[in-house]
């Protein structure tokens, strides 16, 4: 039943998507926030901006501190929904349990499409970086000590905004100026993440072609219009095509369920082949709690396995 389901989700369109997602919000936030976590220190609803606006809003969940104790690891996380749905208030559990391990957690906000494209993402995922290389201390976190990561396209975001700092001419095409120096960033995280386009353009993927679009200038009624051209400019988008042997080490979860499994593959192949040091939690199809993003709720054993790695992902990269 499942797979036939898949096959009937083929070239979703952007407005239904976007219904969708609104209809579940609600319901989402409560399911993954059940049992809040204790035992750590909540700082909800911090403007990284200072525009006061929802979207530069974001959260730090921290292990209680204590100048004794040392600064902590910091884990930077940006949510998916597609770029144009989601929220921080999703992840609260999931990062209340990461800072339960000795971690300060840093749970994003930023703007989205359609009224947003790719340039406004970056600058708001960087504006928040440079908010934690500013602040971070006081809630106990090194700010010289990162780790970035997301689910879907937050996980999209994060890698992107990791090869920035790499490549020149990525930066320039976001007129990007890297908030923090790349030595900084000890390692990625990738949930399910979004980071190889090409699979957009594949007979029968599951979105349709106006994902891309629409996170390019213009939108719709941009030059991207023909595939052929959309292809190319992709490549600005697509985190797979800045990936070289100077990336951080990168831990990455996904599962057959994923709609982005064959994008993951193609990713760790990616990094392999530039010796990047990877780890991967991957599970079958018959591991039915492993739909897309199923690292957010907790009550799956398969989600607190991600937890387990993750945190030992983050204490072995950034000390």
């Amino acid at each position: 039943m499942a797979r036939r389901v898949r096959r009937a989700l083929k070239r979703v369109p952007v407005w239904a998507w976007r219904v969708l997602m609104h209809a579940v919000k609600k319901s989402e936030h409560a399911r993954f926030n059940v049992d809040p976590v204790t035992g750590v220190d909540y700082h909800h609803d911090i403007d990284f901006v200072g525009d006061g606006i929802h979207a530069h809003r974001l959260d730090v969940i921290s292990p209680p501190f204590s100048p004794a104790a040392g600064l902590h690891p910091v884990y930077v996380y940006f949510h998916g929904g597609g770029w144009t749905s989601g929220d921080k208030a999703a992840l609260t559990k999931y990062c209340a349990s990461q800072a339960a391990g000795g971690i300060v957690v840093v749970n994003v906000n930023y703007r989205k499409a359609p009224r947003f494209h790719m340039r406004h993402v970056l600058e708001d995922a960087n504006a928040a970086l440079e908010w934690v290389a500013r602040n971070i201390r006081r809630y106990g976190g090194d700010p010289q000590r990162l780790v970035l990561g997301g689910d879907s396209a937050g996980g999209q975001i994060s890698a992107l905004l990791t090869a920035s700092g790499l490549h020149a001419e990525l930066a320039e095409h976001y007129a990007l100026r890297p908030a923090v120096a790349q030595r900084t960033i000890k390692g990625l995280v990738q949930h399910c993440s979004i980071v190889d386009f090409s699979v957009f353009f594949d007979r029968g993927f599951v979105l349709s072609l106006n994902f891309v679009r629409m996170l390019l200038p213009g939108g719709r009624r941009g030059r991207h219009g023909r595939a052929a051209a959309l292809r190319e400019a992709s490549r600005f988008i697509s985190p797979i095509e800045w990936l070289d042997a100077r990336f951080p080490p990168v831990f990455l979860t996904t599962s057959e369920r994923d709609y982005f499994y064959g994008a993951n593959l193609n990713f760790i192949d990616r990094l392999r082949r530039h010796q990047v040091p990877t780890r991967t939690l991957i599970y079958g199809w018959e591991n039915a709690n492993t739909e897309h993003t199923w690292q957010q709720d907790y009550r799956f054993p398969e989600s607190q396995e991600v937890y387990r790695q993750l945190q030992d992902f983050v204490h072995d990269v950034a000390g």
